[in-house]
């Protein structure tokens, strides 16, 4: 059962190409799951934790930032601005961001700061500080 296909892109690398079982998606609206002959779909992608069941039966779990999906033909192609393989994350840099990110929100009328970005920042902070600890453990810090 592994003819699915999963291209995973950023604007700079190809994070992963090859045959999956199953992906399941941190949608807009909800996660959902793709598996072999999903209907034709594109939808968007957020803040969250992108789960890849491969062909041996691992699973490998990538943290993203948002982006877009498309399923047609049992191809599944993901396009995000960033993602990284939880194997990857570096909690204390994680941490370190999301304190910036904090302190800037703290912050915002003493300082000049691009409040949006600033909260996009913390989310996605913390969104690899979650990941890091829900799946390897809170042994991190």
């Amino acid at each position: 059962m592994t003819d699915l296909f999963l291209d995973i892109v950023t604007p700079s690398k190809s994070a992963f190409s090859g045959n999956i079982i199953a992906i399941t998606i941190p949608g807009t609206i909800g996660s959902f799951q793709v598996l072999k002959n999903h209907a034709p779909i594109i939808s968007t992608i957020e803040i969250g934790v992108i789960k890849v069941e491969l062909p041996d039966k691992t699973i490998a779990y990538y943290a993203t930032s948002g982006g877009t999906i498309e399923v047609l033909n049992n191809k599944v192609v993901v396009l995000v601005d960033t993602i990284e393989a939880l194997n990857s994350i570096d909690f204390n840099r994680a941490k370190l961001a999301f304190e910036r990110a904090k302190h800037r929100l703290e912050n915002k009328h003493v300082e000049d700061v691009n409040i949006a970005r600033a909260q996009a920042a913390l989310a996605r902070a913390a969104n690899r500080m979650k990941i890091v600890e829900k799946y390897i453990g809170s042994s991190k810090e």
